[in-house]
């Protein structure tokens, strides 16, 4: 009767010790700052509007358009600051919600924006697992956009085509991000790739969130890394050939 008892008791408690572990990860998140929620308000050149996936900034751009994936565990809202400053600047946006907060269980929310909206070119983006998640979706849908933006990220599938573009940008100081596997991802790149190390800029730098465990110490402002970040995809997207 014991060893029955104990046969039954061995893998109930694993589950429930498996079950109460992921509950703890997942509800262990990052929440935007307060300052970042102040943008769903929109201004005179961006209008917020929420869509099934998450959320549209509408600037006065018109051809061009980012889907972006935000990090793991990281309320997706932490990165509006980031793209308000791309749609001001004519790029329109659409802030995806990951159920959970985790990219792996919403890799395909793309799909539906794309076959819902239109515009001349499209880029998929991500930040960290965002990123991971972009670049394995574009890999396998290559010819519905024009580009992938990686913040703190690397691909482990193959990025081709004659005209397709890749942005990579990290910080200097990032302590989260593996530099091995963003040298071995150089090897998945197409023709066209540009890799920009923000000199200062950290891992949690590209969204407003507060700090991260694990990561360094940024040496310049926040916003100062979401500046330049824009810059970078400003030029990519305007330019991508160079």
């Amino acid at each position: 009767m014991k060893t029955m008892r104990k046969r039954v008791l061995v893998p109930v408690i694993l589950l429930l010790s498996l079950l109460l572990g992921g509950f703890w990860y997942i509800m262990d998140d990052y929440p935007s700052e307060e300052a970042a929620n102040d943008y769903l308000q929109g201004n005179e050149t961006v209008t917020v509007s929420d869509i099934p996936e998450g959320l549209f900034l509408d600037g006065p751009g018109e051809g061009h358009a980012v889907i972006f994936y935000p990090g793991a565990k990281v309320e997706y809202t932490a990165y509006l600051p980031l793209l308000f400053q791309l749609a001001e600047r004519g790029v329109d946006c659409f802030l995806v919600k990951m159920p959970c907060n985790l990219a792996f269980l919403g890799q395909d929310r793309a799909a539906d924006i794309l076959k819902r909206r239109e515009y001349e070119h499209w880029y998929l983006a991500g930040h960290s697992l965002g990123g991971a998640m972009a670049a394995s979706y574009v890999s396998k849908h290559q010819t519905e956009f024009d580009g992938l933006i990686l913040l703190a990220a690397y691909p482990t599938r193959q990025l081709s085509g004659d005209a397709f573009v890749v942005l990579s940008v990290y910080g200097s100081e990032d302590g989260i991000l593996n530099r091995e596997k963003v040298e071995e991802g150089r090897q998945y790149m197409p023709e066209h790739y540009t890799e920009i190390c923000i000199d200062g800029g950290n891992h949690a730098g590209f969204g407003n969130y507060g700090e991260q465990k694990g990561d360094g110490r940024a040496g310049i402002p926040r916003e100062e890394q979401q500046k330049q970040t824009t810059d970078a995809i400003l030029r990519m997207i305007l330019s991508p050939s160079q």
